[in-house]
């Protein structure tokens, strides 16, 4: 799913535009034991209740795509009979209303789903009379296409409030506030199918992690059973890797600032692609290849590439580099440079020790005071 997708569903979850049909949640304490269930027709929810639980759908939509929010594709052989795919098409086929398929559904999570505290299983069941569309990009009201049915699952951690005082109006006195138990916002979720170029995807599913290092893995693999993606850190690590490997001895100051200004560069261009900006092998290569390396440490590249993200695995750009500030440290010194003005910093060896020089200019601050022109103190 691109952005606008994701976007124009998140609108959905209005009074107004309400595709729920149905709610089932399963509240779960630390003991993984089950104590007590929700099943009834979304719209028969009072009014406050339902706007909270817009929030929370809301929030498990959330965030950014390649990080927060990940596609998954599901292998041919989970969508066979006794497949994960096949388990999930049967729930959204069933709209929630078979109670064996819903809690098979609550086993699944609570047994692989990693969590030392209480939380909240929550599921919805919609319907998206998706619109027809305009040339100038504008909804048709009156020329719906297709249906998009849908589950959306919310995995909601359960604390209890802060202990604290509160003002007691019926007895005109400062108390001990009550402590409840707070239904918080979803840690880890998933929309299924896809909804890719405004329609059903039953191939692929989007799953949101409110931490892009803390992905549940286990669940992935044993609920969803999509490949395991490569987190943020994951990415960048072996990105970096790969580069030091490749350029070797030629992995230089110059060269690491040229890359970053390539990638940079790549985001600028396509920020207005509905499209994630993303490398496979063969771009990650061609990057490389540019900086000087060998033949011979490309093909140790494409090999490093595949073993360590698999084959066909794509680096978010995004993920790679951060367009707004450019680092450079040493074990005692940090140093961050303007993105635009790698160029003010240079390597130098001077009497057979390496240096980093920075140009600066006459406004220079130390500890945020200001001093003197450095070229005065050389006078």
């Amino acid at each position: 799913m691109i952005k606008k997708e994701v976007l124009e569903i998140r609108k959905l979850f209005t009074a107004d535009k309400c595709p729920f049909t149905r709610i089932c949640g399963c509240y779960v304490d630390g003991e993984k034991e089950k104590k007590t269930e929700l099943k009834e027709a979304f719209l028969s929810l009072p009014e406050e209740e339902a706007f909270k639980y817009f929030d929370i759908f809301r929030k498990g939509l959330s965030g950014t795509l390649g990080k927060n929010l990940l596609n998954m594709e599901f292998p041919l052989k989970q969508e066979e009979a006794g497949g994960t795919q096949e388990f999930l098409l049967r729930l959204r086929n069933s709209q929630l209303k078979d109670d064996a398929l819903l809690e098979e559904f609550y086993d699944k999570i609570i047994e692989h789903y990693i969590y030392g505290e209480n939380y909240y299983i929550i599921v919805v069941h919609g319907a998206y009379d998706i619109p027809g569309r305009a040339s100038d990009g504008s909804d048709l009201s009156d020329a719906s296409e297709d249906v998009y049915n849908f589950l959306l699952c919310c995995i909601c951690p359960v604390d209890l409030s802060k202990a604290g005082l509160s003002y007691n109006p019926e007895k005109n006195a400062i108390e001990d506030r009550i402590r409840d138990w707070i239904v918080g916002m979803p840690q880890t979720g998933f929309l299924f199918p896809a909804f890719n170029d405004r329609n059903t995807d039953i191939h692929e599913l989007l799953y949101y992690s409110k931490n892009p290092e803390g992905l549940q893995l286990q669940l992935i693999d044993q609920l969803l059973g999509c490949a395991q993606p490569a987190s943020v850190k994951e990415q960048k690590e072996t990105f970096h890797a790969i580069v030091e490997s490749a350029l070797g001895e030629n992995c230089s100051y110059d060269s690491v600032r040229e890359i970053h200004e390539q990638l940079c560069e790549l985001l600028t261009q396509e920020q207005d692609s509905p499209d994630l900006v993303s490398l496979d092998k063969a771009d990650v290569k061609d990057l490389l290849a540019h900086q000087g390396a060998t033949e011979e440490n490309l093909q140790l590249a494409e090999q490093q590439f595949s073993e360590s993200l698999g084959e066909k695995s794509r680096l978010m750009a995004s993920n790679l580099v951060n367009t707004r500030k450019f680092e450079v440290k040493t074990p005692d010194v940090m140093i961050q440079v303007n993105p635009e003005r790698t160029d003010l910093v240079e390597t130098k060896v001077i009497d057979g020790k390496a240096y980093l020089l920075i140009q600066v200019s006459d406004q220079v601050e130390v500890n945020g005071i200001n001093i003197r022109p450095i070229l005065a103190d050389a006078d």
